[in-house]
């Protein structure tokens, strides 16, 4: 689907996110993301996500913990990934974290040596599906970063595969590095991909209803971790 160019829109290409304000309700969050493409299943099959702590991820980086959640691409692999993920606050954390932060992970991959961005390029590595529900992949064998036939390079990255061999490891997991997808480089790539997105981030707590949408084949983001456990979120993903 073609974008339709708004101020929203533009903003959204050139810098690679933008905030939607004043979305109330799920069809208001539809309808304002209309313009930027359709509507896909996610991990569980559904259209729609909610971003909540629950019991049991105590010990995890996920979406559904407190913890922090270091630096990724949203399903990388999918075929392709998501082009934008949207995040509706529905109920903000009181506690003053729980942001979702941001940078360019073109601005990084342009920041590594000659030698380093033919690895990002050009060694290919697996990135594991999700099948549930009826949805997802088995998964895909890409490098860091895909040349599409248009042009146009797809980003995909998670700091705890590249580090743990899984997307959602125990906060303490530890594993050699013969068993990592790139092996110690690509342990060493992802701490400098860290650290890169600490020292150019782009801090955001999202506001209650207000929806913030960013590139997700083209924007590293994380999130921080909080306290207040009432922080409700719905996701979107869009092609």
């Amino acid at each position: 689907m073609t974008t339709v160019i708004t101020p929203r829109t533009k903003e959204l290409l050139d810098q690679g996110y933008t905030l939607l304000e004043g979305v109330t309700t799920d069809d208001e969050a539809a309808e304002a993301l209309r313009d930027l493409g359709t509507l896909v299943p996610q991990y569980d099959g559904q259209l729609r996500y909610q971003v909540k702590a629950a019991p049991g991820f105590e010990d995890r980086r996920y979406s559904k913990s407190t913890n922090t959640i270091l630096v990724h691409t949203e399903a990388p692999g999918w075929n392709p990934p998501p082009r934008y993920l949207a995040l509706h606050c529905r109920v903000q954390a009181k506690c003053g974290s729980g942001q979702t932060e941001l940078a360019d992970a073109y601005a990084f991959t342009a920041s590594l040596s000659q030698a380093e961005r033919d690895v990002v390029h050009g060694e290919s590595i697996d990135w594991v599906g999700h099948n549930t529900g009826g949805t997802g992949t088995a998964g895909v064998r890409r490098p860091v970063v895909e040349r599409t036939p248009e042009g146009r390079d797809i980003v995909r990255f998670s700091y705890n595969l590249l580090t743990a061999g899984h997307y959602d490891p125990p906060v303490d997991a530890e594993v050699a590095h013969e068993e990592l997808p790139l092996g110690a480089l690509g342990a060493e790539l992802a701490v400098r991909a860290e650290t890169f997105f600490r020292e150019n981030k782009v801090s955001v707590l999202i506001p209650e209803n207000s929806i913030l949408v960013w590139d997700n084949q083209r924007m590293l983001h994380a999130r921080s971790s909080y306290t207040d456990a009432r922080r409700h979120l719905t996701r979107y993903w869009l092609q």
